[in-house]
């Protein structure tokens, strides 16, 4: 019994003095230098990279003659053909709905377009006389259109004094700029005459509208007309509009009482208010007159060679 004792006793101070005699071996180990080195790490799994890759910009080693990126000379193949996938083709055959997606394409090509213009559509309030007086377009295209005219004016209750229709052909020159040529048939005064007509309208610089036509009559005679006039915004409804209009001759017509030269000249101030775009009555102020022997054809035959009045109407189109 004693010396199981003394064996257990003995097993039992070997594991008591175990963690100092590992502590003093590390301490002589580190005296000496022999301190352990860590695990060498793994190598890589995938392959080393190639000594001329190129550059994360895209660009290669300039030395190789290799490109890479915008270095590499453009393609010289055709581009592969369009892929069309219509569902009919596996029904009807590519060649018929070919021919189908032609005609559909070509339903839908570029729009008409037509409009209506009242341009004067008034009364005038003269001591000398009321009167009336209407002019308004309608065409129908696009560059090109289809244009009928028509102007006139005479005295309330009165026959008429002057009147004519124009159809002709107008061709857009620009955003600005249509040139127009046509046939102009008068219907007052008499005799009527067929002309044939040509000319130019659009917006000028600082918002101008410009019309500016010649006619040459089937006796030969030569007249021009030239209208202008600016749309003055004062608020976002309130227009005034400013007008002038001249009339030329190229000869002294007796028949039709026109001298040549400036024969008629009128100028007018028109405030409109805009109840819709397409919309807008007014009122203004017109002066006309005779000039040269036009004037002098008028008080032979006892009319006025110059003509005031107040004018209220409306404008519109549709």
């Amino acid at each position: 019994m004693i010396r199981v004792a003394s064996a257990t006793a003995c097993a039992v101070l070997a594991l008591a003095c175990a963690p100092q005699i590992a502590v003093a071996q590390d301490e002589h180990a580190m005296h000496h230098g022999m301190v352990m080195d860590p695990a060498p790490a793994a190598p890589p799994a995938g392959p080393p990279p190639a000594e001329n890759a190129s550059a994360p910009d895209g660009t290669g080693d300039a030395g190789t003659g290799t490109g890479a990126g915008t270095d590499q000379a453009p393609g010289t193949a055709p581009p592969p053909a369009p892929v069309h996938d219509r569902a009919a083709d596996r029904f009807w055959g590519a060649d018929a709905m070919a021919h189908a997606e032609m005609t559909m394409m070509g339903g839908h090509s570029a729009p008409r377009y037509s409009a209506v213009r009242i341009d004067l559509a008034e009364i005038a309030l003269s001591p000398q006389g009321d009167g009336y007086r209407w002019e308004g377009e309608a065409w129908t295209g696009d560059v090109d259109r289809l244009l009928l005219r028509t102007r006139g004016e005479g005295q309330t209750g009165g026959r008429l004094e002057q009147g004519e229709i124009e159809a002709g052909w107008s061709h857009a020159l620009g955003p600005w700029w249509n040139l127009q040529a046509g046939v102009k048939q008068d219907i007052r005064p008499t005799p009527a005459r067929t002309h044939a007509m040509i000319g130019f309208e659009g917006l000028a610089p600082y918002r101008f509208d410009v019309q500016a036509l010649a006619y040459l009559s089937d006796k030969g005679q030569f007249t021009a007309r030239f209208e202008g006039s600016l749309d003055q915004r004062i608020t976002r409804r309130l227009v005034l509009q400013p007008r002038a209009e001249l009339n030329f001759a190229g000869s002294d017509m007796p028949a039709e009482r026109i001298g040549a030269g400036l024969w008629r000249a009128e100028m007018g101030l028109r405030l409109r208010y805009e109840i819709d775009r397409r919309f807008a009555p007014y009122v203004g102020y017109s002066w006309d007159w005779a000039t040269g022997r036009t004037a002098d054809y008028r008080r032979a035959d006892g009319d006025r060679v110059a003509n005031r009045a107040v004018v209220i109407g409306v404008r519109g189109w549709f």
